[in-house]
């Protein structure tokens, strides 16, 4: 039975919250479809420890849908680049579910409830699906069941703010913007090559060269995926989405979408293209570096004047993913890992952010701004003093699993001669602090709020003290995270120990 399970490991961990969506939503009692949900998330995260343990121990796995041989059939391929995200995906699912136990009923009507966690398993069986498959058209099926689940998530916070519907609107029509142009690209590449397996399609770019459909395709395939990744400046669907959605779905979004389009725009600059093909090398030095150090000050700026908390972590978010194609575009073995060292703790780290500013908006039923959260981190201390360390993180201060990444890009910058960019990381990153003190400063020195009763329940808190618990752990010890993200960059690179 185990050896079953081991075998199909690569589909299971795709077909189990995906079918465990589609009884969900026939469940009647709240309470029992979110701890199914819990359990669907529980297992998935298992099954991806699982996956990282046979990865590491033996060797990558292919896994052929249907007995179909590749690149004739469907190949669902985990191997030390793509378990990264899975493991991200499957954690945070797993967390961001057991947070979602009180703060979803406060949100969202009782008759809905079933819906959300089934479009919410939903969306986690696509992120994992975009990660696993080795397919390009498959990638793009997977692309729009993830998306369309999200679009669905954040419209249901239109039963609090009808603001989201809007932002649902903008999501998909961005959304939908971003996958046409990642299939049209996979169109003119499977035009040219006549495969849409990635692997044999990496094989058969390498044998041709100076073609106009190969370099539009390519185009056409990295606007998509930077849309879809809110890479700067094709980010403006994403402030209004992760304000508006519903607050578990938030968290939800916040830590795991981005990062799933991420790891594909990493896979096809590295591993579909070929890093020392003039056509990546110019993408990554003179559209994306650039885009990047933008970013990383444009998002940081308007952090620091925005008053909306979820809005203000949105555009935070954008900085932060300036980091990471920032380290991508940098096109070294050690800032590509660099790339995937931010990319996981990043996930820790806007996770618990927007853990911990939800659970303070739980209590006062208003916008979660600075002035309605005024003086609630004294009321709440367990959840401050998270919040507190979690921005610690994000501003890269030592000890914490954010210095561990602004670190390891800094050391990649230099490395690569490129000591300017280091000076513009750091001065990113002491401007972080501007809007992070904002927060700080109105939730312990500004006057108490007036709501009567207000008291910590642990079943909102438990799953932020384990997120915070990570942030702190992997910046005391990072070697899992360092070794595996410099595994997948020497997989990625075609750099051999």
């Amino acid at each position: 039975m185990i050896d079953i399970i081991i075998k199909n490991l690569p589909i299971l961990v795709v077909l189990t919250p995906l079918m465990m969506s589609l009884i969900v939503v026939l469940i009647s009692n709240n309470f029992l479809s979110w701890l199914l949900t819990l359990f669907t998330t529980l297992i998935t995260f298992i099954f991806s420890l699982l996956l990282y343990q046979e990865v590491y121990l033996h060797t990558a796995i292919s896994y052929a849908l249907g007995n179909w041989v590749p690149p004739l059939g469907i190949e669902y391929l985990i191997d030390k680049v793509s378990i990264i995200p899975i493991i991200i995906i499957a954690l945070i699912s797993f967390l961001a579910t057991f947070f979602a136990s009180k703060i979803m009923p406060a949100e969202i009507n009782n008759s809905s409830i079933s819906k959300v966690y089934s479009l919410w398993l939903l969306a986690i069986a696509g992120l994992i699906g975009l990660v696993t498959t080795g397919d390009a058209f498959n990638l793009f099926v997977f692309l729009e069941i993830s998306s369309l689940a999200s679009v669905a998530l954040v419209a249901m916070g239109g039963q609090k703010d009808k603001q989201a519907l809007v932002a649902a609107y903008n999501y998909l029509i961005l959304g939908a913007i971003g996958a046409t142009f990642y299939v049209i690209g996979v169109g003119l590449l499977y035009g040219i090559t006549g495969t849409l397996n990635l692997a044999d399609l990496s094989n058969r770019i390498a044998e041709i060269s100076d073609n106009k459909a190969l370099i539009a395709g390519f185009g056409f395939m990295v606007i998509g995926i930077m849309l879809k990744a809110a890479v700067f400046p094709l980010h403006i669907w994403l402030p209004r989405a992760y304000a508006y959605a519903p607050s578990a779905v938030s968290v939800l979004l916040a830590a795991t979408a981005t990062k799933a389009s991420l790891y594909i725009l990493a896979r096809i600059l590295f591993s579909v293209f070929d890093i020392s093909d003039n056509l990546v090398t110019y993408t990554l030095q003179y559209i994306i570096l650039p885009l990047s150090i933008l970013a990383m000050f444009a998002g940081t700026i308007m952090a620091i004047y925005e008053k909306d908390i979820k809005r203000l972590l949105a555009h935070s978010s954008i900085a932060q993913i300036g980091y990471i194609t920032l380290a991508f575009a940098i096109g070294t073995k050690a800032s590509v890992a660099a790339g995937f060292i931010h990319l996981f703790n990043h996930a820790l780290i806007k996770g618990a952010l927007f853990m911990a500013i939800t659970s303070m908006g739980f209590y006062i039923n208003k916008r979660i701004t600075i002035n309605n959260l005024s003086g609630l981190g004294r009321a709440m201390p367990i959840t401050f003093v998270c919040f507190v360390i979690c921005s610690l993180s994000l501003a890269g201060i030592p000890l914490t699993a954010g210095f561990i990444s602004k670190l390891y890009i800094i050391k990649a910058s230099i490395s690569a001669d490129g000591i300017w960019i280091a000076f513009l990381i750091l001065a990113s990153s002491a401007l972080s602090v501007v809007y992070l003190w904002k927060m700080i400063e109105a939730l312990w020195f500004h006057e108490s709020p007036k709501e009567p009763n207000i008291k910590e329940k642990p079943e909102i808190y438990i799953a932020l003290l384990m997120i915070t618990f990570l942030n702190i752990y992997f910046g005391l010890d990072a070697s899992i995270v360092v070794n595996s993200s410099f595994e997948a960059a020497n997989q990625l690179l075609g750099v051999q120990k």
